[in-house]
């Protein structure tokens, strides 16, 4: 896949589409856990944004000056205290959530940092990832491709846990986009959509 060829990104990675239409041209935006850096790039070619990633292999580090991003080496874990409070407008998680160890400090720091967040993140509550439970198997998908045994992911949910989650947090959800395949799924998210993408702020 050409890093920024906009329709085979569009195709490989349907949640970017629905990230880059809640940015605002212009913003300013950090990307944690930002792999190569083609999520940051896709949003300077189509929204003009300004922004950082943040990432912790060295193999992406060069993969993102490849692809012309900023990149700061960093351990998610360890927080976000290098960044002042609000300094940018959009905090994004993508496809990273569910292999944070500590996601309920981290999601904080995402609304200190700044004014809004959005995360997206394969769902455990999607009907072929039920069927291989009941089969007795964890699930292996395009969304979830590793095996139980080199997976990084560590904090797995359904649409359901993570709502629930954010009302525990105080946080409050914007929008919401549930997918599969790069389409929209509007009925029974939680059973028929492999992909979710949240944009929410701090409530009240």
């Amino acid at each position: 896949m050409s890093a920024h060829d906009p329709a085979e990104l569009a195709a490989a990675r349907p949640d970017f589409a629905a990230i880059a239409a809640w940015i605002p041209e212009g913003a300013s935006v950090l990307d944690l856990g930002c792999g190569d850096g083609s999520l940051l790039r896709h949003l300077k070619e189509t929204r003009k944004v300004r922004g950082y990633g943040v990432e912790i292999s060295d193999e992406n580090i060069v993969a993102c000056i490849r692809n012309g991003v900023n990149v700061i080496q960093g351990d998610l874990d360890s927080g976000l205290s290098g960044f002042e409070t609000l300094a940018f407008d959009y905090v994004i998680l993508s496809q990273t959530l569910q292999a944070t160890r500590h996601t309920e400090a981290l999601v904080r720091e995402i609304l200190r940092v700044g004014s809004a967040g959005i995360v997206s993140f394969p769902n455990f509550g999607h009907w072929k990832a039920r069927l291989n439970v009941l089969r007795g198997h964890m699930p292996v998908s395009e969304e979830l491709p590793y095996q139980w045994y080199d997976t990084p992911n560590v904090h797995l949910c359904t649409l359901h846990d993570f709502e629930d989650f954010c009302t525990k947090c105080q946080v409050q959800i914007l929008e919401r986009r549930v997918m599969t395949d790069g389409i929209e799924v509007n009925l029974l998210p939680n059973l028929l959509g492999s992909m979710a993408v949240y944009r929410f702020k701090r409530a009240g």
